[in-house]
């Protein structure tokens, strides 16, 4: 499947920003504002650091690229939960207080705010901001803007900014250029998670209701503005000459091309066709047997194309088909352990990928995050769930591994299992049809989205399979607008689920697993977890003094989630791929993150 590779660019901001650095347990006691800050420990770069280490700073300015979309849009506010916002208008027209940089798991260095300062606990966050930072129409950046896109975002906007606005007890306007958010709870990241919320401007909201689509684009601060579009077919980002930035060391070789341009399709072939005929520049692919065998074309054989392969030390994430758990049919973990056995990875991977891609066998997989969940718990990581060991699913203390098949269509040693599974839980086949005790037959539907053509092949070969123990399970594709709808509020029993995570995991995980989010519309928590132990290993994660207790937290949670049997996981691609014409180039030097969303086209550059 063509994935939105921009899905999950919210939670990589894009903003360029100031950082404090405070070492997390090691007795480093902030008295001053710093450049940068880091979750554990010092970030990287010192203040007079030049340019960010995977940046080019001496890459030609100008040129454009173009990019696909499978799907369409029909409003330009990103930062709500209604409508669907063109790819990248976000990450290229606004900016944050504090960026990323991607070469470490979690370091901000400074773009609208010029320092932050905090104490030991982090009890408060105060930025300073950069005098000359200014929005798009030349107006400036002011304390006002920043105290009104905080309280806006968490009161009206994408419930994934209430956690943080919810976690603030105060917010105040310190000075001309400052402003200070004093904390109602315990989580060091949070000074981290302000620097990363857009900042927007007050003035353009005025009279106006920010919780309603609209196709007017945001006035921001950011490198781009929105030049042309129309709706559902093609964006436009421009840069703006006059942008206040260009200057810094944080920004230095970075958003070099004059165009960026989104073009949208509704039939993923012809997204490729279109790329193949020259009328874009890239295509990111994520099929690793279609990179092997549909890349022969004249302009890849005459070096007009060329193939990239980037590889990357960030987790899998995880990605597969997720369980409703609040459906009665899918409450028992059994049932799920039965739906995953019968699930023939290794034969459905062979078919759809040559067999070229790892399979997610936990949520941190392909990281130092992961340990190994297929072992017993031991040490600190086995001190942290003992008191959970109750209500813990079989396998988050013992070690459970996926059942892995033989390859071969009859599946037959994990169909046994999956029976005897379902048995014990109370399902029986009669007459051919898998049914409860009052004679209830076991039938569901796997919603999936127009496009999706790999979970879609996926699924057509897994509801085969789930004939052979009675299960009738049902296909249905929607639109983009539906599933997202339907996803909201969790009107599936099972869909595709990707979620992203990083290296340095944080509050987001409250987002895609916590009980309360679960409940309410519009999270990630889309399997519908509902557990003390994820709640409180998600707390005692964020409250880690050190970098080892953040480790065994994480640990502890994988260990969990992956025991909970919430999804049935596919794979992950452990490089990106991409193709782009020979004229777009990236620096030798990748990051930790690889290509991370926003790799392209952030830190790439034209040149003949």
């Amino acid at each position: 499947m063509k994935r939105d590779y921009f899905a999950n660019l919210h939670r990589f901001s894009f903003g360029l920003t100031l950082v404090l650095a405070a070492s997390l347990g090691g007795g480093f006691a902030q008295a001053e504002p710093r450049h940068a800050i880091a979750m554990y420990g010092e970030p990287a770069l010192p203040p007079d650091f030049v340019s960010l280490p995977y940046a080019n700073p001496d890459a030609p300015k100008g040129g454009r690229i173009v990019l696909g979309e499978n799907g369409s849009y029909d409003s330009m506010n990103p930062f709500i939960l209604k409508g669907r916002a063109p790819t990248g208008i976000a990450l290229f027209t606004t900016e944050t207080l504090l960026a990323r940089s991607f070469d470490e798991p979690f370091s901000l260095y400074g773009l609208l705010a010029e320092s932050v300062d905090t104490d030991d606990a982090r009890t408060y966050a105060e930025f300073t901001l950069r005098e000359g930072a200014r929005f798009s129409d030349g107006s400036p950046v002011t304390v006002e803007d920043v105290l009104w896109s905080f309280e806006t975002l968490g009161t009206l906007g994408n419930p994934r900014y209430a956690s943080v606005y919810n976690a603030v007890s105060k917010a105040e306007k310190t000075g001309d250029r400052k402003v200070k958010f004093t904390f109602a709870t315990q989580n060091r990241e949070l000074p981290l998670l302000l620097g990363l919320r857009p900042i927007l401007q007050k003035a353009q909201w005025q009279g106006r209701d920010f919780s309603a689509t609209t196709m007017v684009p945001p006035i921001g601060s950011g490198p781009y503005v929105v030049d042309k579009f129309e709706a559902g077919r093609f964006v436009s980002y421009r840069k703006n000459p006059d942008w206040w930035g260009k200057d810094l060391a944080i920004t230095r070789g970075l958003h070099n091309l004059d165009e960026i341009r989104v073009e949208y399709f509704g039939n993923p072939d012809v997204h490729f066709e279109a790329f193949k005929s020259g009328d874009l520049t890239s295509y990111r692919e994520t099929n690793p047997a279609k990179w092997q065998n549909n890349y022969s074309f004249p302009a890849v054989l005459s070096g007009e194309v060329v193939k990239s392969e980037i590889p990357h030390h960030r987790p899998s994430g995880m990605d597969g088909f997720v369980f409703n758990s609040r459906k009665p049919i899918f409450a028992d973990w059994r049932v799920r352990e039965a739906l995953i056995a019968v699930f023939n990875f290794e034969l459905i991977n062979q078919t759809l990928n040559a067999g070229a891609v790892p399979r997610i066998t936990s949520y941190f997989s392909n990281s130092d995050l992961a340990g190994d969940v297929a072992v017993p718990a031991t040490g600190a990581v086995l001190a942290l769930l003992e008191p959970y060991r109750a209500d813990l699913p079989l396998g988050a203390i013992e070690g459970y591994a996926l059942p892995v098949s033989d390859g071969k269509p009859a599946n037959r040693a994990n169909l046994r299992r999956a029976n005897a599974l379902l048995e014990e839980a109370g399902w029986t086949v009669q007459d051919g049809v898998l049914k409860d005790a009052k004679g209830t037959a076991f039938a569901f539907e796997i919603l999936l989205s127009n496009g999706a053509d790999d979970f879609i092949a996926a699924a057509n070969i897994y509801i085969e399979a789930l004939k052979q123990i009675g299960v009738q399970a049902k296909l249905t594709t929607v639109d983009a607008a539906q599933y997202s709808e339907r996803t909201n509020l969790y009107d599936f029993d099972m869909t595709q689920e990707q979620i992203a995570l990083s290296l340095s995991p944080g509050t987001e995980q409250y987002r895609y697993f916590g009980a309360a989010n679960g409940a309410a519309p519009g999270s990630r928590n889309w399997a519908g977890i509902k557990s003390d132990a994820v709640d409180g290993l998600i707390g005692g994660m964020l409250a880690a003094s050190d970098r080892s207790d953040f480790v065994a937290a994480v640990e502890a949670l994988n260990r969990v989630l992956t025991a909970g049997r919430y999804f049935v996981p596919v794979w992950y691609q452990n490089i990106g791929r991409i193709a782009h014409a020979k004229q777009l180039h990236f620096p030798e030097k990748l990051p930790i993150y690889g290509d991370w969303p926003g790799f392209q086209p952030e830190v790439w550059w034209y040149q003949e």
